[in-house]
């Protein structure tokens, strides 16, 4: 019976395509697909050769193409991203980090699309959907040449592109902008500084995207624009959630499933067990500044331990670097740590993170402060949000001292307003009818049932930018305006004449009377 009943689900299970984002972005996605091939779909990843996290599965076929660099260089490159972190933000260093990724992740998208033996066996294979994250867009690239319905599974898209694609309006007097470290209770200089980023975005997005956008056009042979491509997701599966985002408008095909990374929580180990325990009345905390970043500066790593020392609680910093010399004795270097459940024990007081999704959203689900230590791209923005929230504090990685990072989390444990305010975020947040994880599932499920869902896509699309903010219509109305006043004043230039015309041949005729 077990057999016919795994058998009848296979059969009765879809074929999805997968084209995954490495790094951090995979781990949630994978999440997902596990999810779906439990319940009997087919799932295949398309994923370079050389990645960081895209690793083999037995879940679903991984389907590989080369690419013109290797494994040495992705470990190299991503290690150096997280280490130069902690030496600059100079506009320069940005500008150049940006450009070689979107160099490298260019190069990869090239082979993609020039490996004629793949995309035959992606054509024969009779897909029903397409699931990716679109960051850098290959996969809408892959979906538009196999017209395949496509389900976005993301966290969001430079300059915003991905709510301008899908046509949701985000006013700039209250929607602050991506990157901008702005809350949506924006003074007047924050509204203008809102506004000119506001401004800039789409020379921004166009220079991002530049590469891209010829690539698309050479591979399809028809001009197309990046957002043209964007705006064809049937559904995209959003990694927000309200309780940590900020109010906004969204369309009715943009799904939110923030904290679908956070897992029930599983026993401890009884070697971290142990360690926990041990702790005492002072409980522990926890350190974890993400996958990417496995060394720090020496004399960075120094300042940190200092400041460590300086807290009574034990501490489980994540770290895989060369420990520094001054290692106080409560702070416990791992290579690894169960991240959600340490989070989820009762004894833990704060969470030091670099604002991440996936830890913030763990830090809310567990209800733990946090300190938060951003490093690139939108983990600024998230840490404004849970500043704004008033549950956790910033710190600026480059500039903060060891007496910084002690008084930060003697704010964050002893202050009791930090822990009601992630308290009450956690409430609100796990007060849902339904797990995020399922509700991803059950979208993506959709989409191959239905192919697509062309009844959640707005009118928006089919009109141009004149149509779409009413102009014409404007200057219809303006034109018949000025029309009917100027019939009416010529309506009554006409009667004052006639009436003043009148008055002057009665008072001829009364005069050649009185003669």
């Amino acid at each position: 019976l077990v057999l016919f009943l795994a058998f009848w689900s296979l059969a009765d299970g879809g074929k999805l395509l997968v084209v995954p984002q490495d790094g951090s972005h995979w781990l949630s996605m994978r999440m997902v697909l596990e999810k779906l091939w439990e319940k009997g779909h087919e799932i295949v990843a398309v994923v370079p050769d050389a990645a960081l996290l895209l690793k083999s599965s037995q879940s679903f076929t991984i389907k590989t193409y080369s690419v013109p660099y290797t494994q040495e260089f992705v470990d190299q490159y991503y290690q150096e991203l997280g280490e130069n972190s902690f030496e600059t933000l100079k506009l320069s260093f940005l500008l150049s980090n940006i450009t070689e990724l979107t160099n490298m992740f260019t190069s990869a998208c090239q082979h993609l699309l020039s490996d004629k033996e793949l995309l035959k066996y992606l054509q024969d294979s009779k897909f029903d959907a397409i699931m990716m994250d679109p960051v850098l867009p290959c996969g809408p690239i892959l979906a538009e040449y196999l017209s395949l319905p496509s389900v976005y599974f993301m966290r969001g898209l430079p300059c915003t592109l991905d709510y301008k694609a899908a046509q949701s309006p985000s006013p700039v007097s209250y929607v602050p902008k991506t990157l901008s470290s702005l809350s949506d209770h924006m003074t007047f200089p924050e509204r203008v500084k809102n506004f000119l980023i506001g401004v800039s975005e789409p020379l921004l997005c166009h220079l991002f995207y530049l590469k891209y956008e010829s690539l698309a056009s050479e591979f399809l042979q028809r001009d197309v624009t990046i957002q043209e491509l964007f705006s064809q997701a049937s559904v995209l599966l959003m990694r927000y959630d309200f309780v940590f985002e900020y109010p906004r408008p969204i369309m009715p095909n943009m799904v939110y499933i923030g904290g679908i990374n956070c897992l029930q929580k599983k026993p401890l180990s009884q070697e971290f067990e142990a360690m926990v325990n041990a702790s005492g009345e002072h409980g522990i905390v926890v350190f974890s500044l993400g996958s990417m970043v496995s060394e720090i500066p020496m004399k960075k790593a120094m300042e940190i331990a200092e400041g460590l020392g300086a807290v009574p609680q034990t501490v489980f910093w994540r770290y895989t670097g060369k420990a520094p010399p001054n290692l106080p004795k409560n702070v416990k270097l791992v290579k690894w740590l169960p991240q959600n459940d340490l989070l989820a024990h009762p004894k833990t007081r704060a969470f030091i993170t670099h604002g991440g999704s996936h830890g913030v959203y763990e830090g809310i689900c567990n209800a733990v402060p946090m300190v938060l230590m951003p490093l690139f791209g939108d983990q600024m923005d998230n840490a404004k949000r849970v500043e704004s929230r008033g549950a956790g504090l910033t710190l600026n990685i480059l500039e903060m001292t060891s007496s910084d990072i002690s008084n930060a989390l003697k704010a964050v444990i002893n202050d009791k307003r930090y822990k009601e305010n992630i308290q009450r975020l956690s409430d609100l947040h796990l007060d849902r009818p339904i797990h995020p994880l399922d509700l991803a599932v059950h979208w993506v499920e959709f989409v191959m049932r239905h192919k697509g869902a062309p009844h959640l896509r707005p009118a928006a699309h089919d009109l141009n930018w004149v149509q779409y903010h009413s102009l014409d219509v404007i200057a219809f109305l303006a034109a018949v305006t000025l029309l009917i006043l100027f019939i009416s004043f010529k309506c009554c230039l006409c009667c004052c004449r006639r009436c003043f015309c009148k008055k002057g041949r009665t008072g001829k005729a009364a005069k050649a009377k009185s003669h």
